[in-house]
């Protein structure tokens, strides 16, 4: 196994391997956000500062998005939390705090009860 090369579990046979994974595969997520029929997000949505601004900016593009197939405080709160799953380690803890305060802020602005 050379030095550097990913390792890669084979599920099936409990063995070690090593291959090269395309890079476009790897930023799957990446595409989902930009592509999902859930929403038609504005730009930067989630690099906004306010926790306000993001919420807001999430509220106009669910009710506007005719693609959508839930409700748009669902499709809204989905698209949100996906996103801070999918960065995961790679958000800084203070973008991480204004991310999470977006959904309680979205929670008010469609009338929810707070969690």
């Amino acid at each position: 196994m050379a030095a550097g090369a990913p390792v890669h579990y084979s599920l099936a046979i409990g063995s070690m391997t090593t291959s090269s994974v395309p890079a476009r595969t790897k930023r799957w997520s990446k595409h989902v956000t930009e592509t999902s029929d859930a929403l038609d997000l504005e730009g930067g949505v989630f690099k906004q500062k306010s926790a306000h601004a993001v919420a807001l900016s999430l509220k106009r593009s669910a009710e506007r998005s005719r693609r959508r197939k839930a409700d748009p405080f669902r499709s809204a709160l989905s698209m949100l939390t996906f996103y801070v799953n999918r960065a995961g380690k790679n958000l800084s803890p203070e973008r991480r705090r204004v991310l999470v305060a977006a959904k309680d802020e979205l929670r008010q602005l469609f009338h929810r009860a707070p969690r």
